[in-house]
């Protein structure tokens, strides 16, 4: 039987009543039917072979651990009863722990230690040591100096991301209760951090009505966040756990829905929430073990944050302090494609697939930043990449700085290989565009050849950097994309945007430049061996007049990593564009600026709500009156 009687939950979930406890109709059932079908068609589903291959790695992973501390606590003197005694626990989290991954995933794992085995000398050195002489270990790359330390491998093929944490206890039982709030007695932030991850999935696994449902709904919208190009908590967009968030609220807000319902109602829902307004699954636990916890009228950190997502476990964080405005801003642009692809769905107008259409990122700006990295070697390679993929985020923050918001940034969250190149090779784009509104005046430009230099300086302050790595910057117009980053090779004959279910891209994409530059596409590098980028280098720019070209330092040359023709010094007066900096020239583009195409939830910081209170948050739509339950005194 369906409808919201015979389905009622009987208990609140989260902190607020729920938006409705209608259950599905016989149509809603339908398409739940056919999303189920279209999850495990797109092969989101692991076969039961690999699940069991997971279960005996971690079988693996969980008796090295042991061996491991029962070696250091043989070595550190103890009691043959201690040693007997000594024990490590390994804990699952993330997409593991949630149920939700697929084919090839990684797996987050926990190791929980006694206190006198520690992270810095003991996990990332003896236990390290004890990996390298595996041999079913694979591409180790231990990353201590990240913001949750972790070891990366593989172990037989399956990709592991592995943290550590020691608590307060000589004895780690198996039965180790890691939700109780004891195992964070006497540890540092990282070790707390280390432990959240596994606390908050336990946490979002309690606090949803239904866990099957929320299952399917996460599996469904994570994989559309990836086909969007907004799953990367790196490059400033969500991340697993974000998503998990998201969908656990929404699936408190409707209890009685199934999956179809979930899906069109997370869009509906998010299209119109009032950022900054924070996503709880819960009351925020107050102070109990002098953790820092989210909370932007004591913290003032906590003030600039864009879209909290706040973890339900203790010390409760923001878990996406990483989003700017532009990644808020593309993610609303999604939510609003989403929301108008899922009305389609219920009106029977579309179908699932539409839904999942890839992002054409590479068809909806006109000016991109190309981010090329090289290492002498895919070992080398792997660490450089992952150092360098930390730090675009700053990339983004710093044009927005420097431009005071004025040029938007799109990172996207893809990596490209050039196999041209004889070394091994990274390539990372950004889309570039004016703030939409924005009015134009007279010979304005964007000069950003400083905010390259000092994006560039501190990725080179990296300090396990060796000789052939090196990164470059360098402008790009849509039409010189390089083809690589097209799936066949070539570029896909554009699509009349009346038949096309992209959301507006921006001004750049929709209206055609008045006035055409000449120097496209021309970039020099300096020299691998002048990895000092931030010395000040004669630079051929706008500012030097064309004589002074010739004071260049005769040991610096070019290299053109996008062909074109030769860049020219003077352009016209009344040219308006965006000054790029590759190391060693500069480049004009030039962007008229179209009318605001999308509207972004308020987020202004001196609003005072939060989400334990009613305040209308957006109208009525398709029956259902969605409420942001907001009270004063957030922000």
């Amino acid at each position: 039987m369906v409808g919201s009687e015979a389905l009622a939950s009987p208990r609140q979930h989260g902190v607020t009543k729920p938006l409705s406890l209608a259950g599905p109709s016989e149509a809603d059932l339908v398409r739940t039917k056919k999303l189920n079908k279209f999850l495990v068609d797109a092969g989101l589903y692991e076969s039961k072979e690999e699940a069991a291959k997971r279960e005996k790695v971690l079988g693996q992973i969980k008796q090295i651990v042991v061996e491991w501390v029962k070696e250091l606590t043989r070595v550190q003197g103890y009691s043959d009863q201690m040693v007997e005694d000594a024990n490590a626990v390994i804990f699952t989290f993330g997409s593991y722990r949630l149920g939700v991954h697929g084919p090839g995933a990684d797996i987050d794992t926990l190791c929980v230690g006694p206190s006198y085995v520690n992270r810095d000398e003991d996990f990332f050195f003896s236990l390290h040591e004890m990996l390298t002489k595996k041999e079913e270990v694979t591409e180790l790359q231990p990353v201590p100096s990240a913001h949750v330390p972790v070891m990366k491998f593989k172990f037989e093929g399956i990709s592991i991301d592995l943290l550590y944490a020691s608590i307060s206890r000589l004895v780690v039982p198996d039965d180790l209760d890691i939700s109780d709030v004891s195992v964070l007695y006497n540890v540092d932030e990282p070790t707390v951090r280390s432990l959240n991850g596994c606390r908050v999935a336990d946490q979002i696994l309690k606090l949803v009505p239904n866990v099957e449902h929320f299952r399917t709904t996460l599996r469904c919208l994570k994989f559309w966040a990836k086909r969007r190009g907004v799953y990367s908590n790196v490059t400033g967009f969500l991340g697993g756990v974000n998503w998990a968030l998201l969908v656990a609220r929404v699936c408190q807000f409707y209890p009685n829905a199934v999956p179809s319902m979930l899906v069109s109602r997370f869009f509906r829902v998010y299209t119109q929430w009032r950022w900054p307004n924070p996503v709880m699954l819960c009351a925020i636990q107050e102070d109990e073990l002098g953790c820092t916890v989210w909370d932007p009228r004591k913290n003032p950190k906590d003030k600039t944050h864009h879209m909290p997502i706040i973890t339900p476990a203790y010390p409760c964080m923001n878990s996406s302090y990483n989003v700017s405005t532009s990644t808020l801003r593309v993610m609303t642009e999604q939510f609003q494609f989403g929301n108008r692809i899922c009305e389609e769905i219920e009106l029977n107008k579309a179908q699932w697939p539409v839904l999942f259409e890839p992002y054409m990122f590479f068809e909806c700006y006109k000016n991109y930043l190309q981010v090329d990295i090289v290492a002498g070697d895919p070992d080398d390679l792997r660490a450089w990449k992952g150092w360098v993929e930390s730090r675009l985020r700053q990339l983004t923050l710093m044009i927005e700085r420097d431009t005071l918001g004025k040029l938007q940034c799109h990172p996207y969250p893809h990596e490209y290989i050039d196999p041209s190149k004889q070394c091994s090779h990274n390539a990372f784009f950004m889309g570039l565009q004016r703030k939409q509104g924005e009015i134009i005046q007279e010979n304005q430009q964007f000069d950003i050849r400083a905010t390259v230099d000092e994006f560039r300086h501190s990725v080179n302050m990296y300090v396990f950097w060796k000789p052939g790595m090196e990164i470059f910057v360098s402008h790009v117009r849509r039409k010189q994309i390089p083809l690589y980053v097209f799936p066949d090779g070539y570029k896909r004959a554009r699509v009349p945007r009346a038949m096309n279910h992209q959301p507006v891209c921006g001004p750049g994409s929709a209206e055609k430049t008045g006035i055409k530059r000449k120097d496209e596409g021309h970039v020099e590098r300096e020299s691998p061996q002048r990895r000092k980028s931030i010395s000040p280098s004669p630079i051929m720019s706008l500012f030097m007049s064309p004589q002074s070209h010739g004071s260049v330092s005769p040991d610096m040359y070019s290299h053109s990593l996008i062909s074109g023709p030769e860049p020219e010094s003077n352009f016209k007066s009344e040219e308006v564009g965006l000054i790029g900096c590759s190391s060693g020239s500069s480049i004009v583009t030039n962007e008229e600026v179209g009318p605001e195409k999308t509207s972004l939830v308020n987020g202004n910081n001196s609003q005072e709500s939060s989400e334990e209170d009613s305040q209308s948050a957006v109208d009525k739509l398709s029956g259902d009156k969605i409420q942001a339950m907001l009270k004063p005194g957030w922000f």
